[in-house]
């Protein structure tokens, strides 16, 4: 590291003190989020104080103005003064992406990392000495049994899905178009979560059923909480892993293989395999290490995330175009989309 480094960071280490100091930045984000401090400056039609902030939000003065000075200095936030007097606005960025009524919201992504992720992360150096998930730990819930700590009470689930929801908002249009899946009339998203990914893929192929295949409570929640009017996907509830999947043109696999140890992918590709005629196949759907594993971070540290959290990993290109050979698929293509997520179309 240090021999690229230049001689002013040797002298002084700025960029190591910005990486210590990434989890506080983290949380002043987090913390802003949870309070509704987005939220609130996006329904103003002016620029607001911290004490009208403070009041409106029911915190002390002091520590708001702290937290919206902090936001403007990681320009997230915007300052003027009018009349000796400090007043704060969103900028386009922090109303498209932070206000929880924003179409593109990641609110639900952000309350998830805060609440769920980043305890889990308290245990990283415990991870990596096991080399298994803090659930128990963190959440007093058993390291084998992933969903169940995941899932453990309605609160939590609605979070998870919540996160995933965000997700696809954000990176669903890319994966659906990153190979021309037009010609596979029914497709069949396993795991589809909230149906954010599906809604997706059924606007890109209108001439094409999609359905969501997930656990009884998944889309008992998802027709709750998620449902749109005039919806364009079904929901379908079963296990993938103990029952039977439906029939299908194209199986999506999206952030599914990356929570398990390869032996349990293998039997899900295999099944999957089974399943396909000639010509029918799987999108499958995670962020791609690059083969030498040096990169990209963001790639690294969701596989830490996998570490603490899941029973899985991220791999490179390599490792599931193996899977899929090992369990019958030969027709194997790769797509690096530039953004979180990455696609692999595989055809039998």
């Amino acid at each position: 590291m240090a021999e690229h480094m230049s001689q002013s960071e040797l002298d002084y280490p700025f960029k190591l003190l910005e990486y210590f100091n990434g989890f506080r930045v983290s949380k002043v984000i987090f913390s802003a989020c949870e309070l509704g401090v987005f939220d609130l400056l996006l329904r103003s039609q002016e620029p607001l104080s911290a004490q009208h902030v403070a009041q409106e939000l029911g915190t002390s003065l002091d520590g708001m103005e702290r937290l919206l000075d902090a936001l403007v200095g990681i320009e997230i936030l915007e300052v003027e003064k009018t009349d000796g007097t400090a007043l704060y606005s969103s900028t386009d960025v922090a109303n498209l992406y932070l206000a929880k009524g924003s179409a593109k919201s990641l609110h639900d992504m952000i309350i998830y990392q805060s609440q769920t992720i980043y305890p889990l992360w308290n245990n990283m150096v415990d991870a990596v000495r096991e080399g298994k998930n803090q659930n128990e730990k963190t959440f007093g819930l058993p390291a084998e049994e992933v969903f169940q700590a995941i899932y453990r009470s309605e609160e939590e689930m609605l979070k998870f899905m919540g996160l995933m929801n965000s997700s696809w908002v954000l990176d669903g249009h890319d994966i659906v178009t990153a190979f021309n899946l037009s010609g596979f009339q029914n497709i069949v998203d396993l795991g589809g979560c909230t149906g954010a990914l599906a809604r997706e893929m059924a606007k890109a192929y209108p001439s094409s059923t999609v359905t969501v295949f997930d656990l009884q409570q998944v889309v008992e929640t998802a027709q709750k909480h998620f449902s749109q009017e005039n919806d364009i996907i079904v929901f379908q509830s079963g296990d993938f892993f103990t029952g039977e999947i439906p029939t299908a043109d194209l199986y999506v696999l999206a952030r599914i293989i990356h929570d398990w140890p390869e032996e349990k992918c293998l039997t899900l590709l295999k099944k999957i395999y089974d399943m396909c005629a000639p010509g029918s196949g799987i999108l499958l759907v995670e962020a791609m290490l690059f083969e030498n594993r040096r990169g990209p971070v963001m790639t690294q540290l969701f596989s830490l995330n996998m570490l603490v959290q899941t029973e899985g990993r991220e791999r490179p290109p390599s490792e599931y175009t193996r899977m899929f050979n090992k369990t019958g698929f030969q027709n194997i293509q790769v797509c690096r989309t530039g953004k979180s997520y990455d696609a692999i179309l595989a055809i039998r």
